[in-house]
């Protein structure tokens, strides 16, 4: 046993203490499907009601961020990207909160012992894409500039948080084809209607920092950012369908299913 896996397990031992519910039972999944070591997959179930509150309290803040108002508390309440949408796209506009509710609200549903299928899965593919895909287009596209240094990195370290979470859901979730099809078909919307083929006017995809605004306050889909962060979408969503469907494979091969 490696010093990183004592010190973890010692760790996870300790959060036992105060949070000793009892923990579905690892399956040997490989760890191309598994990727985190078992201490670790046990200290984050374990940690289940607390990381579901963060994700929860992020949703807000991500809700907040996407009115243009992380750090100011003026009139109007109601600015930047939503600001500029019809309500009826406010739903496909701020990804990463939905994504952040949809991990909350599975951890919930685990802890509560509720059938949630189709939930767990969109919170699987919300959190493998969107945990890859912002801190790719922060560090490839936009960079820093025109941010606060610290919500630049808070960005960055709180979406690959989000993919790290991603791998607690096999303890406790089926990967029923059925609710991959679900997250499949939402996640597939989304690529299409933020790049392809918008129902709505303005843009549905996260605003990028490196696409100029056109006079008309429209941003610029000629440049090179706006095909490289709708490739790179689109690449995840493949990503997390064949993760997610990999992961089926081998619950049912092992009788987990």
């Amino acid at each position: 046993m490696s010093a990183v896996t004592r010190a973890g397990r010692r760790v996870e031992r300790i959060v036992a203490r105060y949070f000793d519910a009892p923990l579905p039972e690892a399956e040997g999944l490989p760890a191309s499907v598994a990727p985190l070591p078992q201490w670790l997959e046990d200290l984050g179930l374990r940690l289940a009601w607390p990381i579901a509150l963060v994700n929860l309290v992020g949703t807000l803040f991500g809700f907040w961020y996407y009115a243009g108002r992380p750090t100011d508390l003026a009139p109007p309440l109601l600015g930047g990207q939503l600001g500029a949408a019809q309500p009826l796209a406010y739903a496909l506009i701020p990804d990463s909160p939905v994504a952040t509710m949809f991990i909350g609200l599975s951890l919930v549903a685990w802890r509560l012992d509720l059938d949630a299928g189709p939930l767990h899965m969109l919170a699987f593919f919300g959190c493998i894409k969107l945990g890859l895909w912002t801190p790719f287009v922060q560090l490839v596209l936009n960079g820093p500039g025109g941010i606060a240094a610290w919500l630049y990195w808070f960005l960055i370290l709180s979406h690959v948080a989000m993919a790290v979470e991603a791998f607690l859901i096999h303890r406790y979730a089926r990967f029923s084809v059925g609710s991959v099809a679900v997250a499949l078909a939402w996640y597939g919307f989304n690529d299409v209607v933020d790049y392809f083929w918008p129902l709505l006017d303005g843009p549905h995809h996260t605003w990028l920092r490196a696409e100029p605004f056109l006079a008309a306050g429209v941003p610029d889909h000629s440049v090179a950012a706006h095909d490289l962060a709708a490739g790179w979408a689109v690449v995840l969503t493949l990503v997390a369908t064949f993760l997610a469907l990999a992961t089926r494979v081998e619950k049912v091969k092992r009788g987990a299913e």
